[in-house]
Protein backbone atom coordinates (compact mmCIF):
# COMPACT_ATOMS: atom_id res chain seq x y z
CA UNK A 1 0.00 0.00 0.00
CA UNK A 2 1.45 3.42 -1.47
CA UNK A 3 -0.04 5.53 1.84
CA UNK A 4 -1.44 7.85 -1.04
CA UNK A 5 -5.28 8.53 -1.44
CA UNK A 6 -5.91 7.77 -4.97
CA UNK A 7 -8.99 9.73 -6.00
CA UNK A 8 -6.35 12.94 -5.13
CA UNK A 9 -4.04 14.19 -7.61
CA UNK A 10 -1.01 15.61 -6.77
CA UNK A 11 -2.22 19.29 -6.29
CA UNK A 12 -5.27 17.40 -4.32
CA UNK A 13 -7.71 17.75 -7.05
CA UNK A 14 -10.65 15.32 -6.79
CA UNK A 15 -10.81 12.70 -9.91
CA UNK A 16 -11.99 9.58 -10.41
CA UNK A 17 -8.92 7.30 -10.51
CA UNK A 18 -8.25 5.89 -14.15
CA UNK A 19 -9.07 2.30 -14.29
CA UNK A 20 -8.64 1.69 -18.18
CA UNK A 21 -5.06 0.63 -18.57
CA UNK A 22 -6.11 -2.49 -16.03
CA UNK A 23 -7.04 -6.18 -16.68
CA UNK A 24 -10.37 -7.01 -16.48
CA UNK A 25 -10.89 -9.81 -14.22
CA UNK A 26 -13.17 -11.55 -11.97
CA UNK A 27 -14.07 -9.64 -8.42
CA UNK A 28 -15.76 -10.15 -5.54
CA UNK A 29 -16.52 -8.53 -2.39
CA UNK A 30 -18.56 -9.71 1.00
CA UNK A 31 -19.60 -7.07 3.67
CA UNK A 32 -21.60 -7.45 6.60
CA UNK A 33 -22.99 -5.26 9.34
CA UNK A 34 -25.76 -5.31 11.90
CA UNK A 35 -28.77 -4.11 13.58
CA UNK A 36 -29.91 -4.14 17.04
CA UNK A 37 -33.51 -3.51 18.54
CA UNK A 38 -35.98 -3.97 20.88
CA UNK A 39 -37.22 -7.57 21.98
CA UNK A 40 -40.66 -6.90 20.62
CA UNK A 41 -39.71 -4.98 17.22
CA UNK A 42 -37.47 -8.18 16.36
CA UNK A 43 -39.73 -10.74 17.16
CA UNK A 44 -42.24 -9.28 15.04
CA UNK A 45 -39.57 -8.76 12.31
CA UNK A 46 -38.54 -12.03 12.60
CA UNK A 47 -42.01 -13.37 12.20
CA UNK A 48 -43.03 -11.21 9.27
CA UNK A 49 -45.22 -9.31 11.44
CA UNK A 50 -43.83 -5.50 11.09
CA UNK A 51 -46.03 -2.60 10.58
CA UNK A 52 -45.23 -2.41 7.23
CA UNK A 53 -45.11 -6.19 5.90
CA UNK A 54 -42.22 -8.36 5.76
CA UNK A 55 -38.88 -6.13 6.19
CA UNK A 56 -36.62 -8.78 5.92
CA UNK A 57 -36.92 -9.78 2.34
CA UNK A 58 -38.05 -6.00 1.36
CA UNK A 59 -34.77 -4.99 2.93
CA UNK A 60 -32.76 -7.88 0.86
CA UNK A 61 -34.17 -6.47 -1.88
CA UNK A 62 -33.73 -2.63 -0.97
CA UNK A 63 -29.70 -3.99 -0.47
CA UNK A 64 -29.54 -5.69 -3.73
CA UNK A 65 -31.05 -2.45 -5.34
CA UNK A 66 -28.15 -0.58 -3.76
CA UNK A 67 -25.78 -2.71 -4.91
CA UNK A 68 -26.90 -1.67 -8.36
CA UNK A 69 -26.89 2.51 -7.95
CA UNK A 70 -23.79 2.67 -5.68
CA UNK A 71 -22.28 4.79 -8.54
CA UNK A 72 -25.13 6.75 -8.50
CA UNK A 73 -24.82 7.80 -4.44
CA UNK A 74 -21.02 7.32 -4.10
CA UNK A 75 -19.43 10.43 -6.40
CA UNK A 76 -16.26 8.73 -7.35
CA UNK A 77 -17.17 5.31 -7.79
CA UNK A 78 -17.23 3.54 -11.06
CA UNK A 79 -20.46 2.28 -12.26
CA UNK A 80 -19.74 -1.62 -12.82
CA UNK A 81 -21.32 -4.57 -14.46
CA UNK A 82 -22.96 -6.44 -11.88
CA UNK A 83 -23.21 -10.02 -12.39
CA UNK A 84 -24.16 -10.93 -8.97
CA UNK A 85 -25.80 -8.92 -6.02
CA UNK A 86 -27.24 -11.43 -3.22
CA UNK A 87 -28.22 -10.46 0.06
CA UNK A 88 -28.78 -12.16 2.81
CA UNK A 89 -30.77 -11.40 6.15
CA UNK A 90 -30.97 -13.77 9.79
CA UNK A 91 -31.53 -13.48 12.80
CA UNK A 92 -28.35 -13.71 15.37
CA UNK A 93 -27.54 -16.33 18.24
CA UNK A 94 -27.14 -13.03 20.56
CA UNK A 95 -30.84 -11.93 19.35
CA UNK A 96 -32.41 -9.15 19.48
CA UNK A 97 -30.72 -8.35 16.27
CA UNK A 98 -30.09 -9.44 12.87
CA UNK A 99 -26.95 -9.93 10.45
CA UNK A 100 -27.16 -8.44 7.15
CA UNK A 101 -24.77 -10.11 4.73
CA UNK A 102 -24.17 -8.95 0.94
CA UNK A 103 -22.03 -10.56 -1.72
CA UNK A 104 -21.60 -9.26 -4.92
CA UNK A 105 -19.06 -9.95 -8.06
CA UNK A 106 -18.61 -8.73 -11.26
CA UNK A 107 -16.12 -8.87 -14.44
CA UNK A 108 -14.65 -5.64 -14.97
CA UNK A 109 -11.40 -3.48 -14.07
CA UNK A 110 -12.65 -2.39 -10.45
CA UNK A 111 -13.52 -4.07 -7.40
CA UNK A 112 -16.94 -4.02 -5.98
CA UNK A 113 -16.12 -3.28 -2.21
CA UNK A 114 -18.37 -0.29 -2.45
CA UNK A 115 -21.53 -2.13 -3.52
CA UNK A 116 -21.38 -4.79 -1.21
CA UNK A 117 -20.95 -2.05 1.90
CA UNK A 118 -23.86 -0.36 0.32
CA UNK A 119 -26.03 -3.05 0.08
CA UNK A 120 -25.70 -3.60 3.72
CA UNK A 121 -26.27 -0.27 4.74
CA UNK A 122 -29.11 -0.17 2.74
CA UNK A 123 -30.53 -3.45 3.77
CA UNK A 124 -30.20 -1.86 7.16
CA UNK A 125 -31.55 1.11 6.47
CA UNK A 126 -34.76 -0.37 5.29
CA UNK A 127 -35.01 -2.60 8.09
CA UNK A 128 -34.90 0.76 10.37
CA UNK A 129 -37.73 2.09 8.55
CA UNK A 130 -39.88 -0.83 8.09
CA UNK A 131 -39.48 -1.18 11.93
CA UNK A 132 -39.74 2.29 13.28
CA UNK A 133 -43.20 1.98 14.33
CA UNK A 134 -42.24 -0.33 16.98
CA UNK A 135 -38.48 1.01 17.98
CA UNK A 136 -37.09 4.06 17.13
CA UNK A 137 -33.79 3.51 19.58
CA UNK A 138 -32.28 0.51 16.69
CA UNK A 139 -29.07 0.69 16.39
CA UNK A 140 -27.36 -0.27 13.25
CA UNK A 141 -23.34 -1.14 13.50
CA UNK A 142 -20.56 -3.25 12.43
CA UNK A 143 -20.75 -2.34 8.75
CA UNK A 144 -17.52 -4.01 7.83
CA UNK A 145 -15.59 -5.47 4.07
CA UNK A 146 -15.34 -9.18 5.15
CA UNK A 147 -13.22 -10.62 2.35
CA UNK A 148 -12.76 -9.18 -1.40
CA UNK A 149 -10.87 -11.44 -4.05
CA UNK A 150 -9.56 -10.43 -7.28
CA UNK A 151 -7.79 -7.77 -8.50
CA UNK A 152 -4.19 -5.66 -8.88
CA UNK A 153 -4.15 -5.37 -4.94
CA UNK A 154 -4.59 -9.04 -4.64
CA UNK A 155 -7.15 -10.96 -1.94
CA UNK A 156 -8.45 -9.80 1.63
CA UNK A 157 -9.83 -11.27 4.35
CA UNK A 158 -11.26 -9.56 7.55
CA UNK A 159 -9.46 -11.55 10.73
CA UNK A 160 -11.23 -10.70 13.91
Amino acid sequence: MTGTLTHQDADGRIRMVDVGGKDETERRAIASGRITMSPAAFEAIRDGQGPKGDALKTAELAGIMAAKKTSDLIPLCHPLPITKAKVMINASATAPDFIIRAEVSTRGRTGVEMEALTAVSVAALTLYDMAKALDKSMTISDIVLDEKTGGKSGDYRRND
